[in-house]
C-alpha cells in the first residue's frame, strides 16, 4: 500500500495552511521591512529591521525564512490536492503530465519576471518548477523514502560544493567562489548580483518534500492535537539539527548551506503546527481570513509584485500621500504609501476572492 492510500481525499479544507500560505505572501509582498530601519538609533527599530531583510552572507534572519515557508507550504498542499484527483479516477501518468506542463510554466514565468537580469534561475518561482516536479515524482512512497531523497539531496549538494575542483570555485562557503558560482556562470554566463545561485533548487526541494510529509500527517486519522504534536516533535528537532550543523557548516542561506536548509525547515513545520493549533484546533480564527484570502491566490500576488504592479501602486499613491503627510516627515510619507500600497494589494486579492476568481497553473 502506498503512502497515499492511507490519506483521505474528503479532508475537509484546512484554514491553517491558507493563512501560513497567505502570511508567508504578505510579507513577501508587503514592503513593511522598509517601515524598520536597521541603523535607527532606536535599538527595537534597528533589531526589527536587521530581521527584515536578508542576512548579507552568514546567519539567519526572519527575511531568510519566507523563500523556505512558501516552498513548504506547496509541498503541504499537494497530497491534498492529488489525493482528491486521484479518488476522482486520475491516472498518475495524467498527473504527471501536468505536473510536467506546470512546472515548465513556473520556469518560464521565473525566467519573463526576472528576464532582465542574469540571475534568471534563482527566483522562488523558478526553483519551485524543480522542486514541485521531485516532490511529486517521490510523494507517493512511504515517509521515510520521501526523507531519504531529500537528505540525499541535501549531502549530495554539501559534498559537490566541498570537492568541486574547479580554481577559483572550490571555497565552498566563500561567496562569489563556490560551485554554486561556477554553476551560474556555466547555465547564465554571469553571477547574480545578490549571490543567489540557480542550483539552490536542489537542496531546497528538501523544504517542498517536507512540505508534503507534514500535508500527508495531518491528512492522516490522527486527533488533532497528536498532529499538532507530530509537528512540533519534528519541527524542533530540525531546529536543534540545524544549529547544531551550524557549528560546522555556516548557514547560509544565498547558497543553501546543509545547515541552513535544515534549522529553515525545523521552524517551518514549527510555523505549521503553531498555526493549525491555533486555527485548526483552538478555533482562534478571528482575523485569519485577511491573510488566508491572499493564501488563495499565490501566483498572482507573486506575479503581481515582480511585473511591476506595486510599483505601479507606489507611483498613484505617492503624490497623495505627500501631499497629506509632507509637512510632517519623509519617513510619515513612507510609512503611509507602504500601508496604503499593501491595502491596495490586500483588496486586489479580495475582490478576486469575492468573484471566485482563482489564479492557478
Amino acid at each position: 500500500m502506498t503512502n497515499q492510500d492511507k490519506l483521505n481525499p474528503d479532508h475537509e479544507r484546512i484554514l491553517s495552511i491558507d493563512f501560513f500560505r497567505g502570511l508567508t505572501m504578505f510579507l513577501l509582498v508587503s514592503g513593511y521591512g522598509q517601515l524598520f530601519n536597521p541603523v535607527s538609533s532606536n535599538q527595537i527599530v534597528a533589531a526589527i529591521g536587521r530581521q527584515m531583510d536578508h542576512a548579507y552572507w552568514q546567519g539567519l534572519t526572519a527575511w531568510d525564512l519566507i523563500q523556505p515557508f512558501f516552498m513548504f507550504i506547496v509541498g503541504v498542499a499537494m497530497p491534498f490536492s492529488f489525493s482528491r484527483k486521484w479518488a476522482k479516477g486520475e491516472s498518475w501518468s495524467k498527473s504527471l503530465r501536468g505536473v510536467l506542463r506546470r512546472s515548465l510554466l513556473l520556469l518560464f514565468l521565473g525566467w519573463l519576471v526576472s528576464s532582465e537580469t542574469k540571475s534568471s534561475f534563482t527566483n522562488v518561482l523558478a526553483q519551485l518548477s524543480v522542486t514541485y516536479l521531485i516532490a511529486f515524482l517521490v510523494m507517493r512512497k512511504a515517509i521515510q523514502w520521501q526523507l531519504l531523497v531529500s537528505v540525499i539531496l541535501i549531502v549530495l549538494t554539501d559534498v559537490i560544493y566541498r570537492v568541486w575542483p574547479v580554481e577559483g570555485f572550490n571555497q565552498p562557503f566563500t561567496a562569489d567562489h563556490n560551485f554554486g558560482s561556477w554553476f551560474d556562470i556555466f547555465l547564465t554566463g554571469g553571477l547574480s548580483e545578490d549571490r543567489w545561485v540557480a542550483f539552490n533548487a536542489i537542496p531546497t526541494t528538501a523544504h517542498t518534500i517536507w512540505g508534503v510529509i507534514a500535508g500527508t500527517i495531518l491528512m492522516k486519522d490522527y486527533t488533532p492535537r497528536k498532529k499538532v504534536g507530530v509537528l512540533l516533535i519534528i519541527g524542533v528537532a530540525g531546529i536543534i539539527a540545524g544549529c547544531a550543523l551550524g557549528m560546522y557548516i555556516p548557514v547560509i542561506k544565498r547558497i543553501c548551506t546543509s545547515s541552513f536548509i535544515i534549522l529553515s525547515g525545523g521552524y517551518a513545520f514549527v510555523g505549521l503546527a503553531v498555526s493549525y493549533l491555533l486555527i485548526d484546533v483552538l478555533n482562534l480564527k478571528k482575523g485569519t481570513a485577511f491573510f488566508a484570502i491572499v493564501g488563495i491566490n499565490p501566483l498572482f500576488i507573486y506575479l503581481f509584485w515582480h511585473s511591476g504592479g506595486r510599483l505601479v501602486l507606489m507611483n498613484l499613491t505617492k503624490p497623495v500621500t505627500n501631499r497629506l503627510f509632507g509637512w510632517i516627515s519623509p519617513d510619515a510619507i513612507t510609512i503611509a504609501t507602504i500601508l496604503v500600497v499593501s491595502g491596495m494589494m490586500w483588496y486586489i486579492c479580495y475582490f478576486l476572492y469575492k468573484r471566485k476568481i482563482f489564479i492557478k497553473i
